[in-house]
């Protein structure tokens, strides 16, 4: 059976904006459409396990967390900029990198490939998989990924393979795993 839903608090808390801002953890001036390698982490809503267990070191993967690999694997046939190298869904998170390619390198049509930012194509597989997911557990709105998300832009060959060796490791890992629920218990 699936888990059940994360639960969400609503309050009714008017807007202010001395308390309500949100600090933007991108690097300030940086453009996140130019050519590159990012490591992104996003994490489900209340950092819930909601896309399988972690078992004997291996990622058991259920219905939600297939589809959250179906839609990270469609990505470059809505950005062909996008290429998609590693990748892992873990109980309450994913981690992935994305590449993308210079305009110029994009087919050989008359109009110049489209140049969308990162934080695009982050919202495109959060949105993509969050209606799926919705579809499946019959909750449609109900959000399934948190607000904002995580990346680090990969700026060399030695960065990139350190990065993949912590996403191929990160389920034999997780019981230390920073985003393991027994650990976020801990810190609170």
């Amino acid at each position: 059976p699936p888990p059940p839903p994360p639960t969400t608090k609503k309050t009714n808390m008017p807007y202010n904006p001395n308390i309500h801002h949100r600090r933007s953890i991108r690097l300030r001036g940086y453009d996140y459409a130019q050519a590159g390698a990012y490591f992104v982490t996003t994490c489900a809503q209340g950092r819930g396990c909601l896309f399988g267990e972690v078992v004997n070191g291996e990622m058991q993967l259920n219905g939600y967390g297939k589809i959250a690999v179906d839609c990270w694997d469609d990505l470059p046939n809505h950005y062909p900029r996008v290429e998609l190298d590693a990748f892992v869904v873990m109980p309450n998170h994913v981690h992935g990198i994305i590449v993308l390619n210079a305009p110029d390198t994009v087919g050989a049509g008359l109009r110049p490939a489209p140049t969308e930012p990162l934080t695009e194509i982050v919202r495109a597989f959060k949105s993509f998989s969050a209606r799926r997911i919705n579809v499946l557990r019959g909750m449609p709105g109900v959000p399934v990924w948190q607000r904002n998300y995580y990346e680090h832009i990969i700026r060399n060959q030695a960065a990139l393979e350190r990065i993949r060796s912590y996403i191929a490791n990160n389920p034999a890992q997780w019981e230390l795993d920073r985003l393991h629920p027994n650990n976020l218990e801990a810190k609170f």
